[in-house]
């Protein structure tokens, strides 16, 4: 089993965070991951991430609750169990959409939320039971961690986080 080093620089808060950021990217380090107890706005950027693409699952998701209703309205109500209401027959699905819209809207959305729960889930590698990746306890209150890997250059890095504001720097030992 082989063991790496990384560094763990502990921030207190979230601007001298992004900064401290900015100054190990721009000495071209890699930053493995960042923990916060909150979302940062603009973090993921100055880290250089690449921009999700949920939203397009999100979006194909819609679109498949869409087509699940719309066929779900068409077979209940035209071809299973046609009923003539008030003295007009459902012949066609069509004529008869205008009633079936608060349908088509809320199964698109019952889709779009759920899916995009189980997607999140599955993409993150979160499921029941898992144990936490959390390395400090203090990131889930009001301390920020960055998490940077050592690759023989342990005390240049050092040196770079003492000027970045962190409140502590340890050198943990990862598996």
């Amino acid at each position: 089993m082989s063991t790496n080093k990384v560094i763990h620089a502990l921030y207190n808060d979230d601007d001298i965070l992004m900064d401290a950021v900015k100054k190990v990217k721009a000495e071209h380090h890699h930053i493995e991951e960042i923990f916060c107890p909150f979302p940062v706005h603009g973090l993921d950027k100055a880290m250089g991430l690449a921009p999700t693409r949920i939203a397009i699952t999100s979006f194909l998701y819609g679109i498949t609750g869409l087509s699940v209703a719309i066929w779900l309205t068409w077979y209940t109500m035209i071809a299973d169990w046609p009923q003539d209401i008030g003295g007009k027959p459902n012949f066609s699905w069509g004529v008869n959409m205008p009633a079936f819209v608060p349908i088509l809207f809320e199964l698109t959305v019952f889709f779009a939320a759920h899916l995009m729960v189980i997607t999140f889930y599955m993409r993150s590698k979160l499921w029941p039971f898992k144990d936490a990746e959390n390395p400090d306890p203090r990131t889930t209150d009001d301390h920020f961690l960055m998490e940077i890997p050592v690759h023989g250059n342990e005390e240049e890095l050092k040196a770079l986080l003492e000027t970045t504001g962190a409140v502590e720097i340890n050198v943990v030992e990862t598996h």
